[in-house]
């Protein structure tokens, strides 16, 4: 489980059909094989590590169903390593199982407005939580297929939603207590 509080971004050092080899932060000191870690929302296994770098196997599915097939070399993603227990809990619930892929439509001074597919829509409220590329940021406005979410300053630093252009692509995760509150509820 993560929270959608970003510890750091990484560079994408190697890529291919079934594996992604990212730098490796200073302050992930504590992984070690088979740690979970999102990777821009979504939840991979670390499969080995140096010093300076991280790899992650990761099955052709999520590289299609995910914004991480479009990366490439040089490109940056979010990090956050999976919660412990005893850690304080600051975002929201994220599993880093990424739904579906939303556009940028607009970038402007408090946030981004984004289109994301109709079938998430029935999860998404205003005033509530969703994760994109793993960031947990605030619903401000829903309008159509369109939503609004605000980035206050330190997001828009130190994650990569900061530097994110219109068109560009985003991993979308809902809120997971909505979505089974839904269910219970005999939407599906």
């Amino acid at each position: 489980m993560f929270t959608g509080i970003i510890e750091a971004t990484a560079e994408i050092l190697a890529k291919t059909e079934s594996t992604l080899t990212l730098t490796r932060p200073a302050s992930f000191d504590d992984i070690k094989h088979g740690c979970s870690i999102a990777v821009s929302g979504v939840c991979l296994s670390v499969t080995s590590f140096a010093a300076a770098s991280m790899s992650f196997d990761v099955v052709r599915t999520t590289f299609r169903k995910t914004k991480l097939g479009s990366l490439k070399v040089g490109d940056s993603v979010n990090l956050e390593r999976s919660m412990r227990a005893q850690d304080r809990f600051e975002g929201h619930v994220v599993t880093g199982h990424t739904e579906a892929t939303g556009s940028i439509k607009q970038v402007t001074d408090e946030g981004l407005v984004l289109c994301v597919p109709e079938v998430l829509l029935p999860y998404i409220v205003q005033h509530g939580s969703i994760t994109i590329d793993g960031v947990a940021v605030t619903v401000a406005d829903i309008t159509g297929d369109s939503l609004t979410v605000a980035i206050i300053p330190i997001t828009k630093k130190e994650t990569t939603l900061g530097s994110l252009k219109e068109g560009e692509s985003v991993n979308v995760e809902t809120d997971i207590l909505g979505k089974y509150i839904l269910r219970s509820h005999g939407h599906r």
